[in-house]
């Protein structure tokens, strides 16, 4: 989609620090961090969000989270806690029509 941020991210004609990729999964810093740990796991498949997944997208969801889990321990926030978010919809918090998961940590967070 060419006007979806993250699939021009994903096809790298937008500029982004990527601190993990594979086949399926990248992952980025949120450039507006709500947390002084604040990452974003990001599907290469454009998925709308949750809403929008399919029985054949469970692979991919449980693979979005283990790698969150996987970053967590990376950025040293396993130990102390972190959390993660979907957002699902314009009333949800969705700003990029496209699935991605928050992982946010490295401060108390609220609740």
């Amino acid at each position: 989609m060419d006007d979806c941020v993250f699939c021009n991210i994903v096809n790298h004609t937008i500029e982004s620090q990527i601190l993990f990729e594979n086949e399926r999964l990248i992952v980025i810093k949120d450039i507006l961090p709500k947390a002084p740990v604040h990452l974003l796991i990001i599907p290469k498949k454009h998925i709308l969000s949750i809403t929008h997944t399919e029985k054949e997208d469970e692979t991919l969801v449980g693979e979005m989270i283990v790698v969150a889990k996987e970053m967590a321990v990376k950025f040293g926030v396993a130990d102390t806690g972190y959390k993660l978010i979907f957002n699902v919809g314009r009333d949800g918090g969705q700003v990029i029509p496209h699935l991605h998961l928050h992982l946010m940590g490295g401060k108390k967070l609220g609740e």
